[in-house]
């Protein structure tokens, strides 16, 4: 028997096909943020399969929004940490402190050198006046609070961000390029 209204279907303790009368309801919902629209994507519609992200794709996507802020104009980098529930503690992009100098606004000694990538970030031509993204996640969560969580980062972190990593307790380290016990980095 189909549900013949949302709340009915909500209640309903069969596992009803998704073609009930309230699945041809479709609502869209607009949404306006700082000047832009946004559409929420309606209800599926009857028979329509959907599918959601594994966890670590989940999370490593949000970890890709996340760089999409970072203040660099070599390269954006996020970082997420995440619980043993799975629920997100903090999250952090490569960028100075709040106020500080801009690297995309040219701030930045690296960003207008020409040293190679994985060079000394700490002195010379290259010094850099970003923090990582790891660091930043690290930092925002406190150290209480990351103890046998996991980190989703966009980039394999560098061996200052792994010390910090090690030291706050992060269990489990998830790139792109595959799972990690900080240990390993």
């Amino acid at each position: 028997m189909a549900c013949v209204s949302r709340e009915q279907h909500d209640e309903c303790q069969e596992d009803c096909p998704r073609c009930c009368a309230w699945a041809d309801e479709v609502e869209v919902e607009v949404v306006t943020f700082e000047g832009n629209q946004y559409t929420i994507n309606p209800r599926p519609k009857p028979g329509q399969v959907l599918s959601r992200p594994a966890w670590h794709e989940y999370f490593l996507g949000i970890a890709e929004a996340v760089a999409a802020r970072g203040d660099c104009r070599r390269r954006q980098v996020g970082a997420v940490v995440v619980d043993q529930y799975r629920r997100i503690v903090s999250t952090g992009y490569n960028g100075t402190w709040i106020g500080g100098p801009s690297c995309l606004a040219g701030d930045c000694p690296r960003a207008m050198s020409s040293v190679e990538p994985g060079s000394s970030y700490d002195t010379g031509p290259g010094t850099c006046l970003s923090t990582h993204a790891e660091a930043n996640a690290l930092l925002y969560a406190g150290v209480a609070l990351t103890r046998t969580h996991s980190l989703y980062v966009t980039a394999t972190p560098c061996g200052g961000c792994a010390r910090l990593i090690r030291g706050a307790g992060i269990a489990l380290v998830v790139t792109p390029n595959g799972k990690y016990s900080p240990m390993d980095l």
